[in-house]
């Protein structure tokens, strides 16, 4: 199978709800065992058993695979489902996964809930770091999206205000301004007493975007939600 970037397969909304309503629990499934690797106390023979199970596991799901990167794929309409993407990929136990939903009055204003677990720990019970900037340049990209400014990440600054705890999060996002194909957002991750980070980040379309967008003769960028 092969995966077009330019302009990738067009699958009805039934097909997508059949796909999703496949993929999303098996990659949670895949998600748990990570969490589960990560906590177990179990016994060396369990251990060694489990090993043996997931490895013949992964060896029936190679038998049939993409070569490279899953990429984006056209919902319907114009929407592209980034499946493998790190953060927000449906397909992708490595994601939280983030699911960004418009909110508030500001422009582009998206939020996010999200439970961070195990996986994601920094110093003992405190989320990583590079985590944190990884929902922010998520969650500000999207803004960018949802105001019809997209582009990509030119910079992020990042100011840690305090730990962020394990657990229940909310992610925020929104345009501070805009000029020409550069957009400059905002937002913070919010914890159980307060934000905990703050990002300001860049968002550029490069010319090789607006002349992919002019080809398509897209009037105007894709949809950030569907």
């Amino acid at each position: 199978m092969s995966v077009n970037p330019d302009r990738p397969a067009e699958i009805t909304p039934e097909e997508l709800a059949a796909q999703t309503a496949l993929y999303a629990p098996f990659t949670q499934a895949v998600r748990e065992l990570v969490d589960a690797t990560i906590r177990t106390t179990v016994d060396p023979a369990t251990i060694r058993t489990a090993q043996a199970e997931v490895e013949a596991i992964t060896a029936r799901l190679r038998e049939e695979q993409l070569e490279g990167s899953l990429g984006a794929h056209f919902g319907h309409g114009r929407a592209r489902q980034p499946w493998g993407n790190t953060v927000v990929g449906l397909r992708n136990p490595v994601a939280p996964p983030l699911r960004p939903v418009p909110a508030g009055d500001r422009e582009g204003e998206v939020h996010a809930e999200v439970v961070l677990g195990a996986a994601y720990e920094g110093p003992p019970g405190l989320v990583h770091g590079g985590v944190s900037s990884l929902l922010l340049d998520q969650i500000l990209g999207t803004a960018a999206a949802a105001a019809g400014k997209p582009g990509m990440t030119a910079y992020l600054n990042l100011t840690y205000r305090r730990p962020t705890p394990l657990g229940p999060l909310r992610v925020e996002g929104w345009v501070d301004r805009s000029e020409g194909h550069k957009t400059w957002a905002r937002g913070h991750v919010v914890g159980p007493d307060g934000p905990t980070v703050e990002a300001e980040g860049l968002f550029v379309l490069p010319r090789w975007a607006r002349e992919l967008l002019a080809r398509r003769g897209d009037a105007e960028a894709p949809p950030a939600f569907e």
